[in-house]
């Protein structure tokens, strides 16, 4: 299904018609022993599923963690909500093109290194991918010792470079935005991705007011299909969550004639 979201874990691999077909190439990758794996959090966004389970299946024997998605939409909201080391994105995807999801993902989230796969000999497609922020590309049909050493340089420089904080802490409110769940005098509060994403992008820009059209386009992804008032409910229903006193916010403010902030922009 289009829409379908799916985790695995490190471990074995699984029967797939993939395996059926390449077995022979993928046996003689020859995995790295677990403790010399650089393991990393990594989105996989591929819409022909036999190709997508292999690289799963690929990935995680590799040591890595894996969610796969199979549309654009859908890379977007999770590459958004939900915090990964690496995405591997196809350029062809239904719903919104891989061109677009990286320029979108590349907006929202500048550090996360984007892998991009391209058919062989597109030259234009693989421009059009490094213009939009991809850092790298593979081409199709591609080897898998060279994808995993791609995958491991990757990790190198994400090993390198600061994280953006993943746990957050204002007025008594603890949030753990890579397991979507806040904390308040000890009762844990689950978010939403939709949620997540709203607040990821207050705290990144919490020097400044955030207008609704913008966390329409960044956090929805979209400018056109929704009306601002999508985003008052939200912010409504989080304020609910997390605030001490939501008729009287302190982490989510109101900026009079240009929409919300984090509360430190309003120091």
């Amino acid at each position: 299904m289009a829409h379908e979201s799916r985790s695995y874990r490190p471990g074995g691999r699984r029967e797939s018609p993939f395996y059926s077909a390449f077995t022979p190439s993928i046996e003689g990758v020859g995995y790295p022993e677990r403790g010399e794996v650089r393991a990393v959090r990594i989105l996989v966004v591929e819409d022909e599923p036999m190709l997508r389970d292999g690289i799963v299946d690929l990935l995680t024997g590799a040591g890595h963690e894996v969610e796969a998605v199979a549309d654009g939409m859908s890379a977007v909201e999770k590459g958004r909500a939900e915090s990964f080391d690496l995405v591997l994105l196809d350029l062809m995807l239904p719903r919104l093109g891989g061109i677009e999801v990286c320029r979108r993902l590349r907006t929202a989230r500048p550090g996360l290194p984007i892998l991009m796969l391209t058919a062989r000999g597109a030259e234009d497609d693989k421009v059009a991918g490094l213009r939009a922020g991809a850092d790298d590309y593979v081409t199709k049909p591609f080897g898998v010792r060279e994808l995993l050493a791609r995958i491991d340089a990757l990790a190198r420089r994400v090993a390198a470079a600061p994280a953006e904080p993943e746990v957050i802490e204002e007025d008594g409110c603890r949030f753990d935005l890579g397991r979507c769940v806040a904390t308040r005098n000890g009762e844990s509060i689950h978010l939403t991705a939709r949620e997540v994403g709203v607040l990821r992008w207050l705290y990144r820009h919490r020097n400044r007011g955030v207008t609704r059209a913008e966390l329409l386009e960044q956090v929805w992804g979209t400018l056109g299909t929704l009306q601002t008032r999508t985003v008052d409910m939200t912010i409504a229903k989080l304020r609910q969550k997390i605030e001490r006193d939501p008729s009287n916010p302190r982490i989510i403010v109101t900026v009079t004639g240009v929409g919300y902030a984090w509360s430190e922009a309003s120091d």
